[in-house]
């Protein structure tokens, strides 16, 4: 097949936020296709009405575009092969489904939830997998017919159920867990195509779609193997030819060793949890990709472009891919450094006022200050809304010395750098970092105290941190009345 006929597909269901399993499967699809010069489509996969939540389109779309995905096709962008929602193409499933039943591949199914539930519950009694059992079993054409007029009479809707193959295997090549096979008889029965309101289910869906829409390849997650046997019964069945599979690796919790599940809130899954907390797109798509896929070599940044051109599907892993927070802080971290200031910036002032630590509007005079407080972390900042504990010293009145840094400044030299230090600081006309820089070195001339003793004092006693920035910058921007009232505060509590 030519590079250029290649298409892919990413299908969200809009029942939730994006979590992090489809960012994957959307950037890996997203990937091959622009690697490839071929098309990415988006389709949204809203059969299942009652999980539908309002915003679970715009959330995922919105998301993947800041993540830096585009698309091809798609509900917000048009194309040749809509319509890109499920539930705008009933007109294009409907025949399908009666096509089926008219050829005897597909029948009309009155079992009831509470029948279906107590066959489950006999199966599990005798310690049988649980499975559809075939109501018209040992029936007539006139039984049968007769079954069905009763069930119609009492008001019953049907299911449409697809008849499975009896014995049959169903093998494909699967471009990352390689050959693949299942038999027709473990699959759990006869299953639904259409529901009892007529929309169609997934595994229906998905084929005509798919085939309608030209897709090429497909790449989703372990979790859909199971469904690629049904989904290839149905392309049996109409005579289409299916498209290549891959499905990728699980990804698994790196503390418990388990499938990551939506369930465990100990970890934050969703994309917009990241977003939240002022990570940055390109962190996190860098970081995605490397959850079951790994370049050539040892380094793993890239640029989007650079990662487009070395993607190569084969080098998607077989085993399962570990998710790792610690690893994302970092990978997040060494982004911001190279990121630009006035990107980090506004970020992370969005995470101040968030906070409640600067107004909502803040004036042109708050926003400088705010800026080159940003600037004093960011080669420490893992993500974004980590300025407001990292800077807490400069919101928020510390509360007095003690342990560890009340130990450092309990000496006979602590008092007297501080005196001198506020002196200075008093007379300085005007007070920003490269004046303060040169009050700490003309209080070491004054006193004889040097390294430690000199610079330690000064930082605890304004700051009560014993680590952090620049020292002139940070006391340039706590500002001399505080400055100062913090240093007499520490005096006061030294008894000098």
């Amino acid at each position: 097949m030519a590079k250029n006929a290649i298409r892919v597909r990413y299908a969200p269901s809009p029942t939730g936020h994006l979590h992090i399993g489809n960012a994957r499967t959307a950037i890996f699809n997203y990937l091959f296709a622009r690697h490839n010069k071929g098309k990415f489509i988006i389709r949204i996969e809203d059969t299942d009405t009652k999980r539908n939540i309002a915003d679970g389109e715009r959330s995922q779309l919105d998301n993947l575009k800041w993540l830096g995905l585009d698309w091809d096709e798609g509900p917000d962008v048009g194309g040749d092969y809509g319509p890109y929602r499920q539930s705008e193409r009933r007109d294009i499933y409907t025949p399908l489904i009666q096509q089926l039943l008219d050829e005897g591949k597909a029948y009309e199914s009155y079992r009831t939830e509470e029948e279906l539930q107590a066959d489950r519950e006999a199966q599990k009694a005798r310690n049988e997998m649980p499975h559809y059992e075939y109501e018209y079993a040992g029936m007539s054409d006139e039984e049968r017919q007769a079954a069905i007029d009763a069930a119609k009479a009492k008001g019953l809707k049907p299911v449409i159920r697809f008849r499975v193959p009896k014995d049959k295997v169903y093998a494909w090549d699967d471009m990352v867990k390689d050959k693949v096979s299942f038999n027709s008889d473990t699959i759990g029965g006869d299953f639904v195509i259409a529901k009892r309101d007529g929309m169609p289910t997934y595994n229906f869906a998905v084929v005509v779609d798919d085939h309608k829409m030209a897709i090429t390849h497909v790449f989703r997650g372990d979790d859909h193997v199971a469904n690629t046997p049904k989904q290839l019964m149905i392309y049996e069945a109409f005579g289409w030819e299916a498209p290549k599979f891959g499905h990728m690796s699980l990804i698994i919790s790196k503390d418990t060793g388990k499938k990551l599940s939506k369930r465990d809130e100990s970890v934050l899954q969703f994309i917009e949890q990241y977003r939240d907390l002022g990570y940055l797109p390109e962190a996190m798509f860098n970081f995605i990709l490397l959850l079951g896929w790994s370049p050539v070599g040892e380094d793993e940044i890239f640029t989007r472009k650079q990662f487009i051109k070395m993607y190569d599907e084969n080098r998607l892993s077989k085993s399962p891919a570990t998710f790792d927070s610690d690893k994302l802080e970092w990978l997040n971290n060494r982004y911001v450094k190279e990121a630009d200031s006035s990107v980090v910036a506004d970020l992370a002032m969005k995470q101040l006022i968030k906070a409640g630590n600067l107004p909502a509007n803040p004036d042109t005079a708050t926003i400088e200050w705010a800026r080159q407080l940003i600037n004093l972390y960011k080669r420490q900042m893992s993500y974004m809304a980590q300025i407001n504990d990292m800077a807490s010293v400069f919101f928020q009145e510390p509360d007095k010395v003690e342990g560890d840094a009340l130990a450092e400044i309990s000496n006979e030299t602590a008092p007297v750098v501080l005196k001198a230090f506020a002196a200075e600081i008093k007379k300085l006309d005007l007070f920003d970092s490269v004046e303060i820089f040169h009050v700490i070195k003309k209080v070491q001339a004054q006193t004889g105290i040097k390294g430690r003793q000199l610079w330690m004092p000064i930082r605890i006693a304004v700051t009560h941190e014993m680590h952090g920035p620049e020292l002139p910058e940070s006391i340039e921007l706590v500002g001399r009345k505080t400055a100062l009232a913090h240093i007499q505060e520490t005096l006061d509590q030294l008894g000098a």
